[in-house]
């Protein structure tokens, strides 16, 4: 069949003798797909980022997106959004979805033990080595806010009581920023211990301060769920408002009375980090097991 070339298409004679044009994606994708939906273009700019043809540092416009692939700019938006939601752009205001350079992910083991550091403390199980150096990102603060509602609740206090609040934001050293941590330390254990309410806790933080006036040993429980972040949020973590979060929240509770002294929420995006769980058999499923007997 006789194949022409015209102004960049591939023209063909069909079997009524009519040329017909033919991508030159059909002959080994020497062209991109035109996309046709976001999805489509999602797939494409994707593919794009991950071979290199898009650096990291370079802004994405809906417009410019719109007016390349002759789709609509709902369309190219829609495109973005599915993108950000991965992590692979972040969309800011007044200028596009700026693209981000690739972000190692951390598989951690979510397991109960929580150890210590002999030089920081207390280690939980966000890091993946007790002796794994961490950095903070910006400078530590502490101020007293209204509670959220879910935080006076498990103090037991009315909705808005002003309550300490210590926030820093870390990562392992030489990784972007990895998690905002916000730890509210309830009014009762800051009289207990009031250096938790200084600039400087003393070694081993705010928790050793806590154990030493009477709290320890604290006991903590664990609840994680996932939430889209908020503008502060996603500014802080460098991400866009499109990626959910991983929200970790521990509650540390008193040897004294089982009460709540401190609610710490964790804030990590989800394209850093994979939980792992070793599961491990019962006695019941013990190994050799019998077989299945029918009822």
């Amino acid at each position: 069949m006789p194949i022409l070339a015209c102004q960049g298409l591939l023209l063909r004679k069909d079997g009524h003798g009519v040329l017909r044009s033919r991508s030159q994606s059909d002959r080994g994708g020497m062209m991109d797909a035109v996309p046709k939906t976001y999805r489509e273009l999602a797939d494409l700019v994707r593919n794009k980022i991950q071979a290199g043809s898009i650096q990291p540092g370079q802004i994405l416009k809906a417009e410019k997106l719109a007016s390349e692939y002759k789709i609509s700019r709902q369309t190219a938006q829609r495109a973005l959004t599915v993108i950000a939601s991965e992590g692979l752009v972040r969309t800011i205001r007044g200028t596009g979805a700026v693209v981000q350079p690739p972000r190692p992910r951390r598989r951690i083991a979510r397991g109960q033990l929580v150890t210590r550091n002999p030089h920081y403390g207390y280690v939980f199980p966000a890091t993946s080595d007790p002796m794994e150096p961490w950095q903070a990102h910006g400078q530590p603060y502490r101020s007293h806010e209204p509670a959220p509602l879910a935080i006076a609740e498990t103090f037991g206090l009315d909705a808005g009581t002003e309550v300490l609040r210590r926030r820093r934001v870390m990562s392992p050293e030489g990784e972007p920023p990895f998690q905002i941590a916000d730890t509210w330390i309830s009014p009762t254990a800051v009289a207990d211990a009031p250096q938790v309410a200084e600039p400087s806790t003393g070694p081993g933080g705010y928790l050793d301060r806590l154990e030493e006036a009477g709290h320890g040993p604290i006991a903590w429980r664990e609840t994680t769920r996932v939430r889209m972040p908020s503008e502060e949020e996603a500014r802080l973590l460098e991400i866009s408002t499109g990626l959910p979060v991983l929200e970790i929240s521990m509650v540390g509770r008193s040897a004294q009375d089982d009460q709540p002294v401190e609610v710490t929420v964790k804030v990590i995006p989800s394209d850093r980090v994979e939980l792992v769980t070793d599961l491990v058999r019962a006695e019941s499923a013990a190994w050799p097991v019998d077989p299945v007997q029918s009822r």
